[in-house]
C-alpha cells in the first residue's frame, strides 16, 4: 500500500488513521523545521512489511532527515510518525532502535580504525560502537561471521576495520545493520564513494537480500538510479523537503518525475531490472 501526498490545510489537523499491523513505517503530514527552515513538509508515506523502497532526490531534498525519522533518531516538528507500530515521541526510542538496522556514513565514522571486523558487527547487539567490556555469546560471534560471509567479506573477520577498502567497509556496515535481525533495514547511500566494480558487487549483494522473502522491509537512500538493486519494489522522489512522486518503482521512476525531482530534463532508461538516467 502506498500513500499519496496530503497537502497542508488550515485549521486543526485531522486525526491520523489507525496504524495497520502490516505497516512498518507510517508518516502522516510529517514536517521537520530547523532554524526556521523546512527540511520536510506535509509528507505522508507508508512502508509495508514486504516492500523495498528507494528514496531518491538531490542534495538537500530531505532524504537523510526522512531516514532519521524512520530510524527513531529524530522527532517530527509537525504531523505523526509511527515506526514498527510505535509513535515517535510517545515510545522508548532506545527500545525501538534495537528493532531497526541502520547503515549511515555518520555511524561508520565512529568505528575505531583498529577495531576487529567481527567486533564491528557483533557490537550492534549492544547498540555500541567500539568493543569495550561487553560480553557476547558464541552464538553472537557465529551470527556476525555468518553475516560477513553472506556479504562476501567473511575472510576479513580478523582484519582491522581501518585496513579495509571502502567497498569492504560498506559491506561490513550492512552486516552490522543486520546483526540484530531487524524488522526494518535503513541504508543511507550505501554505494557512495565506490568505484564501478565495488558498486556493482554491492548492488548484487543487496539484490540478493531484497529478493529474500525472510529479509526485513528495506529503505535505501541514493542520488543515482544506477544504484537501485533488482528486487526493490517502490520509489519515493523528494525535492526541497516535499514529495514529487511515490509508488511502485516502474510507475514512479519516469523521466518526467525524475526531471521534477532533480530540476533538469532527464531521460530514464530501463534494461531488465536496472535503470540509468542522463540529461535529455
Amino acid at each position: 500500500m502506498t500513500g499519496d501526498l496530503i497537502p497542508g490545510a488550515g485549521g486543526a489537523a485531522p486525526a491520523p488513521p489507525p496504524v495497520d499491523a502490516d505497516l512498518v513505517v507510517s508518516l502522516d503530514g510529517v514536517g521537520v523545521r530547523r532554524s526556521g527552515t523546512a527540511l520536510l513538509h506535509d509528507l505522508t508515506w507508508r512502508v509495508e512489511l514486504d516492500e523495498r523502497w528507494v528514496v531518491l532526490g538531490p542534495n538537500g531534498a530531505g532524504k537523510t532527515t526522512l531516514l532519521n525519522i524512520a530510524a527513531g533518531r529524530l522527532h517530527p516538528t509537525t504531523g505523526v510518525a509511527h515506526v514498527l507500530g510505535e509513535r515517535i515521541g510517545r515510545t522508548d526510542l532506545t527500545e525501538l532502535r534495537t528493532r531497526i538496522g541502520l547503515s549511515t556514513a555518520a555511524l561508520a565514522e565512529r568505528v575505531p580504525a583498529d577495531e576487529r571486523v567481527t567486533d564491528v558487527v557483533v557490537t550492534a547487539a549492544w547498540s555500541v560502537v567500539g568493543r569495550w567490556r561487553e560480553s557476547y555469546d558464541p552464538t553472537d560471534e557465529a551470527r556476525a561471521r555468518a553475516l560477513l560471509g553472506q556479504l562476501g567479506v567473511g575472510g576479513l573477520a580478523e582484519r582491522s576495520y581501518g585496513t579495509l577498502s571502502e567497498g569492504e567497509r560498506k559491506r561490513v556496515q550492512i552486516a552490522r545493520a543486520l546483526m540484530t535481525d531487524p524488522e526494518l533495514l535503513l541504508l543511507d547511500e550505501p554505494a557512495a564513494g565506490l568505484d564501478l566494480g565495488g558498486r556493482e558487487d554491492l548492488v548484487a549483494r543487496l539484490a540478493e537480500l531484497a529478493q529474500d522473502p525472510d529479509a526485513p522491509a528495506m529503505v535505501l537512500v541514493t542520488h543515482h538510479v544506477e544504484e537501485i538493486p533488482p528486487g526493490f519494489t517502490h520509489a519515493l522522489l523528494l525535492r526541497e523537503g516535499g514529495v514529487v512522486a511515490q509508488g511502485l518503482l516502474g510507475e514512479t521512476l519516469t523521466g518526467d518525475n525524475l526531471s521534477k525531482a532533480f530540476g533538469l530534463p532527464l531521460v530514464v532508461q530501463r534494461s531488465g531490472d536496472r535503470y540509468t538516467a542522463r540529461a535529455a
